[in-house]
């Protein structure tokens, strides 16, 4: 694929490549079913992907219908497994209108062991589903039928009325009706509870703590942690994490199998391996599980009156394809769990601001999938399932993290190679130094090879096209791309480049930034193939598999087949990067720039409407009288850890007066018990490694020596000088001593629970709760005042769904990222591990969206048993958000002239570049005296005017702030 240099945003342009991709894909998944269905056993997978991957656009356009029919088999498909059974039922009278073969065998078979049914059920067509259960059972799916989200309380413990055969009923909605599966449960593997996604969490609690106690900063670390704990969960022989790539074809990033099976980490398959179809369905049901491939399928019975086909693209039961189990046997996988990794779009023009509902939250796409295979038929019950479900949401929240890490180290990456090539060029006024000199542009993306044709000369880098060919290549550019100021491409072949064989294995794929119309930047990369690894056994190529047995090592060949005249894609931030590299070019190379004018400039720092020291003055006046008028405890130290600042409040918390307490050392004022964490933050924060939310203790003094120490909850801020140094560290504190004694009472059961949650007292935060099984059962006035939800309005409501959720809850989050964080400091507490001061958010009744901290404390009841779980919600006092609001504003003003200092510098370095070559060129000339004596004087201004412009270095000014 090729493009040329568009107006566009670069996030539009991924976006309009990917649904392009998207597409194509779909028409040739179409047609490899087609040929699998017609061809039966002369189907060749190798050889048809490498046919369509050579067949032109135009060919696969009129495949509409054959794509549509393909599409319905895979979504309206009338068979399911056979280690459960299927009803559907009518959305108001709950009467069945599907159901499998194998329901009225499973779900109404009388047993000699439950006293004899004077009218034992009937299943059929119209037969009620409340009829086939016990009262108890047909009561909880009755509740669950009436909830909104019908899926909320899956599972749904039931029991059948003929046999008493125990069976999870898990629901979900489809188009026109209610589909519900029923899979037999074992009570001595897993306790019949109807406290399922508690029960679940349970299980996966111990592998969700592993992976949240990672460093961060490793992709590779946090894929081979998870694909460890669902190996150890689950007891599969091999869990992979399968990554897709921008292309849509798929990669082993990390594996775990037990001892003697093949390794596949590091093999690449075709797109086509996992069809788009099949990706959709991932997005809607994220675990999917596969039992036992030679497993006949179960047929399900429609209502012949229906008015539409049911479907069952919700359904675990839901059969697989044949070609996916024919391509399982191949290699020998028997069984299969696998779930889906839903990340955030990585779309720039798509950002919102943190205060903006759930629905307008970035997309979501496939990032990837956990791969569980076994060599026999092996079924995973429904609690174990969901268990692994919940721990690739948490793993998915963490690639979110590592996706913001790396986006922010590799544009912080290009943002200073651009400034070190630009100070070279600017020093130089001349291309070369950029491909002479080191850095060069090779470093500024990656890249195998670069060249710079400039003045009908050629220079190249690394691995590059020979001068004859680069000097092809720009002749092909200006008669096939003229109107283009760049291209980019990954394969030169499908660019239609005519000489793109000859160029052999070196160089396939290309980026262009043009200077002018003869002088052109090149950078160049070398074919996917070499840069793919064989991660087990060495791809030995007189191993002749049979191409029509569709396998790992056959697709791992097809993708070599279908890449080897293909490049890595050039991502938009690289794009971006060379577009910027680009414009300063032309500046230097031009030697003039287009004047912007004096008002222009005024304009644009005038738009600061900063008064410099005296708006300085007065920020810092400002936060000097926050600080010491604030609610909130306040204190400071120098470089030595004596006390030079105590506010009034840390005063009145304390009893240790300010004239007291100034000049004292910090380690003095604390408890013994926090002498070590308090040492730990002054000296992290005295190194520039500022923390927050720590907790520790203060002594008490005069009359308050007998209340016991103050507990606080601290952040440290490092306190710099015009030099940057560090001297000193600023602490700023929540007072959580009459919280930790509210949180003591609850916790040990003392006193009466009512009277505390309902008490008018400010002191009293805001408190919620919910019992062993979810439900909400506390909701104070606090919270009230506070959300704006009334306390008959949220209890008997489930906490996790429907008062906070993501989409249809009383209290919106921000995203899924947020409710899956809420799930697990919940579910946390309810299995004994509590969390204090968690960051959290949501939207209340008016749609003010509200941050605060959460402690999540466990409830017990006197035997010591867990029965529920009490939240706290801490908000800043009025005064410290004032104090951030202006800290907020002081930092958005610093980067505004920030922009100032760079858009000024670029303003000046242009013409100077200019000017420099001028004299360069006159230098060369016949010159008196006199004229040699103002060049000389022209330079050392120069020289002059560079060191100024040099401490305005955007780059500079950056590493400070």
């Amino acid at each position: 694929m090729s493009s040329s240099r568009a107006a566009s945003s670069s996030s539009s342009r991924n976006r309009q490549s990917t649904q392009e991709r998207v597409l194509a894909q779909t028409t040739l998944d179409a047609e490899l079913n087609a040929e699998f269905e017609e061809s039966s056993d002369s189907f060749d997978y190798s050889k048809l992907v490498e046919a369509q991957r050579d067949t032109p656009t135009v060919l696969q356009e009129g495949r509409s219908e054959k794509v549509i029919a393909y599409l319905q088999h895979i979504q309206r498909g009338k068979m399911i497994q056979s280690f459960g059974c299927l009803l559907a039922l009518d959305e108001k009278s709950f009467n069945v209108i599907a159901f499998s073969e194998n329901a009225p065998e499973m779900l109404t078979t009388v047993s000699h062991a439950v006293p004899s049914v004077d009218d034992p059920p009937r299943l059929d067509i119209g037969t009620n589903v409340r009829s086939l259960f016990t009262d108890q059972g047909a009561a909880a799916l009755h509740k669950a039928l009436g909830f909104a989200d019908v899926s909320l309380l899956n599972p749904i413990l039931v029991q059948c009325k003929t046999s008493g055969k125990p069976f999870y009923a898990i629901v979900h909605r489809a188009t026109g009706c209610l589909v519900v599966d029923f899979e037999p449960v074992n009570p001595t593997e897993f306790p019949a509870t109807a406290a399922g996604a508690l029960q679940s969490y349970k299980l996966a609690a111990k592998a969700i703590s592993k992976i949240q106690a990672l460093p961060g900063g490793s992709m590779e670390l946090l894929c081979n942690t998870v694909v460890k704990e669902v190996f150890d969960l689950t007891g599969y022989d091999r869990v992979m994490a399968y990554k897709f790539h921008e292309d849509n074809h798929g990669e082993v990033f990390a594996e775990i199998t037990k001892p003697g099976l093949e390794p596949y980490l590091g093999l690449h398959y075709p797109a086509t391996d996992i069809p788009q179809a099949a990706r959709f369905l991932f997005m809607k049901n994220k675990v999917r599980l596969i039992c036992d491939v030679r497993a006949r399928p179960i047929k399900v019975i429609e209502d012949e009156a229906l008015p539409f086909d049911i479907s069952l693209c919700g359904s675990a039961l839901r059969a697989a394809h044949s070609c996916h189990l024919q391509y399982m046997e191949n290699m020998n996988s028997i069984a299969s769990l696998v779930m889906a990794v839903v990340v955030n779009e990585n779309e720039e023009d798509d950002e919102v601001g943190s205060e903006q509902p759930a629905q307008q939250q970035k997309k979501k796409i496939l990032w990837g999938l956990i791969v569980c295979h076994h060599e026999s038929p092996r079924y995973v019950p429904f609690p174990l399932r969901y268990a692994c479900e919940f721990l690739a949401q948490v793993f998915a929240v963490h690639v979110n993290k590592e996706f913001e890490v790396q986006k922010q180290l590799r544009e912080k990456s290009i943002l200073r190679m651009q400034t070190i090539l630009s100070d070279m060029l600017f020093k130089e006024a001349s291309p070369l130094t950029i491909v002479s000199g080191a850095p060069n542009i090779m470093d500024l993306i990656k890249c195998d090879g670069a060249a710079l044709l400039y003045g009908g000369k050629v220079w190249r880098l690394g691995t590059a096209p020979t001068e004859s060919q680069i000097r092809d290549l720009a002749l092909w550019l200006s008669e096939v791309h003229m109107d283009s100021t760049g291209l980019s491409t990954e394969s030169l072949h499908d660019a239609g480049y005519p000489g793109a064989s000859a160029l052999g294995d070196t160089v396939c794929g290309m980026a262009v930034a043009k200077i002018n119309s003869s002088d052109i930047l090149f950078w160049f990369r070398s074919p996917t193939a070499k840069e793919i690894r064989w991660g087990g056994a060495k791809n030995d190529p007189s191993d002749m598999d049979d191409s029509r047995r569709m396998h790992p090592r056959l697709s791992f060949k097809a993708f070599l087949e279908v890449v080897k005249m293909k490049s890595l894609a050039w991502t938009d931030s690289e794009m971006d990067a060379i577009h910027s590299l680009q414009l300063i070019l032309r500046g230097a190379v031009d030697g003039v720039v287009k004047p912007t004018g004096k008002a222009s400039l005024d304009e644009q720092i005038g738009d600061l409407k900063l008064d410099g020291l005296a708006e300085l003055q007065a920020v810092t006046s400002e936060m000097v009288r926050l600080m010491e008028t604030a609610t909130v405890p306040i204190l400071a130290v120098d470089g030595n850890g004596l006390v030079n600042g105590w506010n009034q409040k840390a005063a009145e918390l304390t009893g240790l007066r300010v004239d007291d307490a100034i000049g004292r050392h910090i380690l003095t004022l604390v408890e013994e018990s926090s002498v070590s964490v308090v040492q730990r933050m002054l000296y992290l924060a005295l190194q520039g490694k500022e923390e927050k939310e720590v907790r520790f203790e203060v002594k008490t003094h005069g009359p308050k020596r007998d209340d016991g120490p103050v507990i606080l909850v601290v952040n440290a801020c490092a306190s710099r000088d015009l030099h940057d140094d560090v001297v000193g560290v600023c602490f700023v504190a929540q007072d959580m001593t009459v919280h930790k004694l509210v949180m003591d009472k609850f916790t040990r059961v003392e006193g009466d629970y009512m009277a505390i949650i309902h008490n008018p007292n400010p002191l009293i935060p805001p408190i919620f709760g919910a019992d062993e099984s979810g439900w909400c059962c506390e909701w104070n006035a606090a919270m009230t005042k506070l959300t704006g939800w009334h306390r008959e309005e949220v209890l008997d409501k489930m906490l996790l769904g429907e008062v906070f959720d993501s989409r249809n809850a009383s209290c919106l989050l921000k995203n899924k990222d947020a409710f899956v964080s809420l799930c697990v400091v919940i579910n946390s507490a309810l299995a004994g591990e509590e969390t204090e001061k968690a960051p959290f958010g949501f939207f209340d009744r008016s749609g003010k969206y509200t941050e605060c901290l959460l402690s999540v404390n466990r409830r017990q009841n006197e035997g010591g048993l867990i029965t529920g779980v009490f939240c706290f919600i801490h908000i800043p006092s009025h005064e410290l958000q004032q104090a951030l609001q202006v800290q907020q504003a002081s930092e958005q003003k610093s980067l505004k002239r920030l922009k100032a200092f760079s858009y000024m510098r670029h303003a000046i370095n242009n013409p100077l570049s200019g000017m420099l070559y001028s004299r360069k060129a006159l230098k060369n000339t016949d010159l008196n005296e006199e004229q040699m004596r103002q060049i000389h004087v022209a330079d050392n201004c120069h020289h002059q005017l560079n060191k100024i412009l040099a401490d305005l270095d955007q780059h500079n000014i950056m590493e400070k702030i």
